[in-house]
This record gives C-alpha cells, structure tokens and sequence, in this order.
C-alpha cells in the first residue's frame, strides 16, 4: 500500500463519510434557525438525506452510490441488534399482554399497508399499466412501515426478479413516509390541539432516538474497567452480526445444495430480512447472558443501554441518510402513478386504520398511542418519539415504551411477512394469493388484539 494522495482506496472511506458528516452539521444547522423546519418535526436525518439526494442529482457531490447502498443495509441490522440487545423491564401500566398487542398492531399495519399496496398495483397492472410489476404493491409497508433499511433490501431483491427501479420505488416510498409523518403528523396534532383534545408542550428539543436510561445501572461493569464499556457494547453487536452473517450463510448454503429453484426464491429475502435473523439472534444472546448472570458464572452486567441507544441512533440515522441519498430519480421514470398512488392512499389508510384500533388498545392513552404508532408506521421508530413528544414529553405514559417492546414482539408477529414477500412477485396467480393472505393473517391478527384486550391486566 502506497500511502499518498493517491491512494484513492485508502482515502475513499473517510472522503466520504466526512461529505455525509458535513451535511448532517449543515443540515442541523438549517433545523435549528428556519422555525418552519424546525416547527416540522423532520428529523435532521431526513432532511440531511434529502439535501445529499438534491446535491448528487445535481452532480455536485461525488457521493458513491454502492457506498451509501452498503450503509443502508447494514445500517438497519447495527441499529436493531443494539435494540434488542437492551435490558428490557415489564411494561408499566399496559398489563402482561401490552407488548404482544404493541407488537400485533405493528405487523397488522404491516399488511394494511401491504394490501393497499397490492390493490393499488394490481389494479393499474390489469388496467392502464399492464407492464407494472404486480407485487410493487408490497413494498409499500417495506417502505413506510419499515423504513429506508428494509425498502432497499427488498427494493433491490425485486429489482433482481425483474421490477426494472425497484429499489428506488421503494425508497422513494420510505422517504415520503416521512414526509406524510411530519407534515400530517404535525398537522393533525394541530387541528386537535385547537380542539381541546389534547395539549402540546413545550420541551426543550432533543433527538428522537435519545432515551432518558441512566448512564449505569446496578451491577453494571464499573466506568473503571480497563476496557472502554462502548467497546464492550460495540464487540457486541459486531459479534451478533457475525453470527447473523454465518448463520444466513449456512442457511442458503443448505437451500442452494438442495434445490436451485428454492434458492433462487428463498436466498435473496434471507439476506435482505438480515435484520430480522439479527435481531433474534442478538435476543437469544441477550437471554443466554441473562442465564449466565443467574447462574453466577458471570457476575456484572455487558449491557448498558444508554450506550447500546447511542448505537442504534447514529445506525439508524446513517441508514436513513444514506437510504434517502442513494434513490436514483431516473429510476421512477414510467413508475410516477403507482409511487404517488401507494404514497398517498398509505397514509390515508394507515392514518384511518390506527385511529380505530389504537382507541381499541391503549383506551388510557389514546392519543399519545395513536401519534407515537402513526409516526413509526410512516417513518421509523425516531419520528414515532418525535410526535410522542410534542404531547408526552416526559414519557409518563407508556406509548414510548410500547414502540420498543412492540418492536421486538414485531419480530415475531412479522416473520410470515417473509413467506409473503417472497410468494408474491412469483407468478399473478400467486401475487393474488399474496393478498388474500395479507387479508386472512390480518384479520387473525385483530382477533388477537380483542381478545387480549379483554383479558384483565
């Protein structure tokens, strides 16, 4: 290795990550002096997002496009291991079942948005646009429920099934949730603040991804220890990553010896639900350590979650950056229609779906579970906080609490979602048998949540 100007590999790295750097502080910058952004609720990721998207359009930054799909898709997996890895306590104020019902009402949405979706595209494909790929539809909750990470590790793994600008559909998809999160978000919280309904509070303003855990909790790994506890964390989630990356390898190792055909549907979602595999491996890690701990073999606690909270914010803020960055404009020539369709009936019905069922489920808390949820299932978990804190700053309500461990029962509740994307872009016979899953594991999911919402705390 030459170590000179030259040495464009060496430097390409840091050239540009300090491009991102830069328009992140720029972009906070704009956040904090024109009250109209500010007023907006856009996160500074997405609006730091947003600035690079304009600027490598326009040819004025050399940003590398393969570069920012890496930290797209890593992103999500980093942020979701840091999650799950937390120290996660009983939910105050919900009963036993308030995280299975968080967690029902997340992947129900899902496919809310999935069968808006698929309606939308099947309907335009068997109509005006007979070329339209017909399982586009399903990319819409991959997109506004799930976020930039997933809408382009399922964008692209259409794209390689023959959706031709399937992943920066997808994007695009994740970029206006956003937008619908912020500017409706904001709006309705308006019209119902001069209703009477509810009372917006003044706070100082903080990131959405900031939790108020303390900085060591008991028996934790003392500030002394010879090795620096964001190691300790950091060796963490590299290591869960590791295993997530051995264990999907063996997997689709074992389908590609049995049968290509199966490989050829199945390998591409097991890599692009890498975050799903993630974050249940990094949950069994978090438990096998707990058994440890109990067991006295050994006797501190490895995890400290303000610190596994700082990881997952800076992962997920660098994938919405570079997930935002990275569409590619031409992409969405011939795909406007159904894009502004699935954008604007996805809100529409999202917005209309939480409001009846959250009044359903969190009947002490309607509105803070109402905003919280709407701004997670149209952006991620940080614009969820965001809204939450405009009415709940001080968390006294456990809307906040249920975005995590809904989360995390999410993971659970969600894994027929990868049967059902990968079932879909098949053939049309079984694109429509996709929705009228959508349709039955929704309606079984709804069961759930009144049912269990019946049972006493």
């Amino acid at each position: 290795m030459i170590y000179s100007a030259n040495d464009t590999a060496l430097w390409n790295f840091i050239i540009q990550f300090g491009i991102i750097a830069a328009v992140i502080l720029a972009a906070n910058f704009l956040r904090r002096k024109i009250p109209f952004i500010r007023k907006s609720l856009m996160p500074t990721a997405v609006l730091a997002g947003f600035i690079l998207l304009i600027l490598r359009s326009l040819n004025i930054l050399p940003l590398n496009l393969a570069f920012l799909e890496m930290i797209t898709y890593h992103g999500i997996a980093f942020g979701f291991i840091a999650m799950s890895l937390r120290i996660t306590e009983k939910p105050e104020g919900g009963g036993s079942l308030t995280g299975a019902k968080s967690g029902a009402l997340i992947v129900s949405t899902y496919l809310v948005q999935a069968v808006t979706g698929l309606v939308i595209t099947l309907f335009l494909a068997y109509t005006v646009m007979p070329d339209l790929f017909k399982a586009a539809g399903i990319l819409l909750p991959m997109g506004y429920g799930q976020g930039p990470g997933q809408a382009n590790n399922i964008g692209g793994a259409y794209e390689a099934l023959g959706f031709a600008g399937g992943r920066s559909f997808a994007l695009s998809i994740a970029a206006a949730g956003y937008l619908v999160a912020c500017i409706a978000g904001i709006a309705a919280l308006n019209i119902f603040a001069r209703r009477g309904k509810i009372k917006r509070i003044e706070h100082d303003e903080i990131s959405g991804s900031v939790t108020i855990d303390t900085f060591q909790d008991k028996d934790e790994l003392p500030v002394s220890e010879s090795l620096d506890r964001l190691s300790i964390q950091f060796a963490m989630v590299i290591i869960v990553y590791l295993l997530t990356y051995l264990a999907i390898s063996g997997v689709t190792s074992f389908f590609s010896a049995v049968s290509e055909d199966i490989a050829a549907t199945v390998n591409s979602l097991f890599w692009g639900f890498n975050f799903i595999i993630a974050s249940a491996l990094a949950l069994l890690a978090r438990f096998v350590l707990g058994k440890l701990r109990r067991s006295g073999i050994i006797t501190k606690q490895y995890q400290n979650n303000y610190l596994l909270g700082r990881i997952s914010g800076l992962a997920f803020d660098l994938m919405i950056i570079a997930g935002i960055a990275s569409i590619e404009i031409s992409d969405l020539t011939g795909l406007w229609v159904p894009f502004a369709l699935s954008a604007v009936f996805g809100g529409i019905v999202t917005w209309i779906y939480l409001s009846v069922v959250c009044k359903k489920i969190y009947p002490g808390y309607y509105y803070e579970g109402y905003f919280s949820m709407f701004g997670m299932m149209t952006g991620t978990i940080s614009s969820g906080v965001l809204l939450l804190r405009e009415i709940d700053p001080e968390y006294k309500t456990p809307a906040a609490n249920n975005l995590v461990v809904g989360s995390t029962f999410g993971i659970v509740f969600g894994a027929p979602m990868l049967i059902l994307v990968g079932l879909a872009p098949k053939s049309d016979i079984q694109c429509l048998l996709t929705l009228g899953l959508c349709v039955l594991y929704l309606i079984i999911l709804l069961l759930f949540m009144y049912k269990a919402n019946r049972r006493k705390p």
